[in-house]
């Protein structure tokens, strides 16, 4: 088995690994699994307790989560240059775990319909979708990056989220949000996604 082996789904989160190790640039295997089944084998159980995908086994150590593994295969093989350096990093990481918790947290509660009574506001970690989403736009002002002048794993992870929802139609397709997902996914590394695991439906 490589070094480092990709395990997911054409239709799931998996793809955003999957552009993540292609921006990457190193070989890898992938090892495809399927909803209820292979993904709740014993064997794959052992990789990832929680039964889903993506993970990544890189020489013996496992990494599961999307926004870790983005963080990690830019540190793991910094050559690809995905990681800014020195204080750019702050503001690499606020965003890169911001669109992993607030985000993600936000626009699955106004996808199911959860509201949150006000006096129950402080127990979740978000302020609410409206500012979760004008915080987002704010932070691209005026950046063709969020976190530095160039591309980072921060850009990658933000915009695979970006692009999904603004697809299914779950956050508001602002002009600033559309244009920074086309930028991101105008790359090389995006386009070879779809080839692994298809075309990604087109924009509403």
């Amino acid at each position: 088995m490589s070094d480092l082996v990709l395990y997911t789904h054409p239709m799931s989160r998996g793809r955003t690994a999957r552009w993540m190790l292609e921006e990457v640039g190193v070989p890898y295997e992938t090892v495809l699994l399927d909803y209820g089944t292979t993904m709740k084998a014993p064997d794959y159980l052992a990789i990832n307790p929680m039964g889903k995908v993506p993970a990544i086994v890189h020489r013996g150590e496992i990494v599961t989560e999307n926004a870790a593994i983005c963080a990690y295969l830019a540190d793991a093989f910094p050559d690809a240059g995905l990681a800014p350096p020195g204080s750019e990093r702050a503001r690499y990481y606020r965003w890169l775990f911001f669109a992993a918790s607030p985000l993600d947290s936000a626009i699955i509660d106004r996808a199911l319909s959860r509201e949150i009574p006000k006096e129950k506001a402080g127990l979740v970690g978000y302020s609410g979708f409206d500012a979760v989403i004008d915080a987002l736009e704010n932070a691209l002002d005026g950046r063709d990056y969020i976190a530095s002048d160039r591309f980072s794993a921060a850009d990658l992870y933000v915009g695979a989220n970006l692009g999904f929802h603004l697809r299914f139609g779950t956050i508001p397709d602002r002009p600033s949000f559309r244009a920074y997902v086309e930028r991101l996914e105008a790359r090389p590394a995006f386009a070879r996604v779809a080839e692994h695991d298809g075309p990604m439906p087109s924009f509403k």
